[in-house]
């Protein structure tokens, strides 16, 4: 491994490491902004799933203020049974051509909801809802790590507060990551490449991480929905920009 790589993998996982601490979601899609240059595509998407869990696991505390079961059960089984699809179509799909469509969707529907004031709650649709939501992320997880979109995008539209939003989508990641992980070791998806940048990822985001935990009380619940939001769109601009200059 040369020094680059090493240092774009240690920066990308700080940076995702500290967002994921304050935001409970967005390891894969921060990370992914620095990676996506100098990364391969195969090796990213099992590091971000590596750096998610090891994120999660440090960010374990603000989570069970907010965590319910009966709430977190649908997006769980929809989200389990989208995985095995999601790495099945990792080696069918073109990994770029995926981030560039998540970014291009992020683009053009986050910042519509962050400028909107009062955004419209979704009360219909139940439990089977929630669980197709949880399915999308699961999709999105197997081909490359980012399970946490579809979801947030969801809790922020049905209008739950930000601990509620917390107590379901880092469980679910969490959950969902550690699916994605072990189906990625069923398949032979990691390489020794990928192992020994693990080793990097790891400590590179630990202290990152428990800032980001620290600071996440200080946002009342509007300010936290427009943070969310906002990095969704800077995410989106992320993947979008750095997948286009790849194909030109």
């Amino acid at each position: 491994m040369s020094w680059g790589l090493v240092g774009a993998a240690a920066l990308g996982a700080a940076l995702g490491g500290f967002i994921q601490g304050l935001s409970g979601f967005a390891f894969g899609l921060v990370a992914l902004g620095v990676w996506a240059w100098v990364i391969d595509p195969r090796i990213a998407g099992p590091l971000v799933v590596f750096g998610s869990i090891v994120g999660q696991l440090l960010a374990f505390g603000p989570m069970r203020r907010g965590f319910e079961p009966r709430r977190l059960l649908p997006f769980l089984l929809g989200g389990i049974l989208g995985v095995p699809l999601g790495v099945a179509l990792l080696r069918r799909i073109d990994p770029l051509g995926f981030k560039l469509a998540v970014g291009i969707i992020l683009l053009l529907w986050c910042p519509v909801m962050l400028l909107v004031r009062e955004l419209p709650r979704i009360v219909g649709g139940g439990r089977w809802a929630d669980g197709a939501a949880g399915w999308v992320g699961g999709v999105m997880g197997g081909l490359g790590g980012l399970n946490g979109p579809a979801p947030v995008l969801w809790c922020v539209l049905r209008g739950w507060e930000r601990d509620t939003q917390r107590g379901v989508v880092q469980p679910y990641v969490l959950v969902l990551q550690g699916v994605t992980m072990a189906a990625y070791i069923a398949t032979g998806t990691i390489s020794g490449a990928t192992v020994r940048l693990f080793a990097v990822v790891a400590p590179a985001l630990v202290i990152p991480s428990l800032i980001g935990v620290r600071l996440y009380d200080r946002f009342d619940g509007i300010w936290f929905r427009r943070l969310v939001l906002l990095l969704l769109t800077v995410s989106g601009l992320a993947l979008t920009g750095s997948s286009l200059l790849q194909l030109l």
